[in-house]
C-alpha cells in the first residue's frame, strides 16, 4: 500500500488551497484592494498579454467561459477592465486594462508580494522546486491524454 492509499491527498491539497484563498482575500481586504481573488488572478493576467482574447484568458486562468465572462463584467463595471471587439472576429473580444485597473495593479502587487511571503513563510526555493515538481506530476497524471 502506497502512502496516497492511505491518506487522500485531494483531502490535503483541496483544504490548502481553501486556506491560501480566504488568507489571500483577507490580505487584499485588509490592504484595501478591493478584488476577489478571482478578480485579481485574472486582471494579473491581463497586465502582461494586453489584448487577450477572453477566450485565451479563460484557458490562462483555468476558468471557464461563464466563469471569466461573469468575473470581467464585474471588472468592466469597476472600470478597470475594457474589452474591445477583436479585428479579425467580431465574435471575440480583446482584453485591456484601463488606466484605473493599471494602477490598482501596480497597487495590489506589494499587497500580494506581501501575502506570498507571509504563506511561504520559511520555506526554501528547493521546498518549492518539490512542490511544482509533485504537483505537476499529479496534474499530468489527472490531465486527458
Amino acid at each position: 500500500m502506497t502512502h496516497s492509499d492511505k491518506r487522500s491527498y485531494y483531502f490535503k491539497i483541496d483544504t490548502t488551497i481553501k486556506r491560501i484563498r480566504s488568507f489571500m482575500q483577507k490580505g487584499l481586504t485588509d490592504g484595501g484592494i478591493d478584488l476577489t481573488v478571482d478578480q485579481w488572478v485574472v486582471i494579473d493576467h491581463i497586465k502582461p498579454k494586453a489584448g487577450i482574447s477572453q477566450n485565451d484568458l479563460a484557458v490562462d486562468t483555468a476558468k471557464d467561459a461563464p466563469t471569466i465572462t461573469r468575473i470581467l463584467d464585474l471588472l468592466v463595471e469597476k472600470g478597470l477592465v475594457r474589452r474591445q471587439m477583436a479585428d479579425d472576429d467580431r465574435r471575440k473580444f480583446n482584453i485591456y486594462l484601463t488606466e484605473e485597473g493599471e494602477k490598482l495593479h501596480e497597487n495590489a502587487l506589494g499587497v500580494i508580494g506581501e501575502i506570498r511571503r507571509k504563506s511561504w513563510g520559511n520555506l526554501t526555493d528547493e521546498d518549492y522546486e518539490h512542490l511544482v515538481r509533485i504537483m505537476d506530476k499529479i496534474h499530468e497524471n489527472v490531465s486527458e491524454k
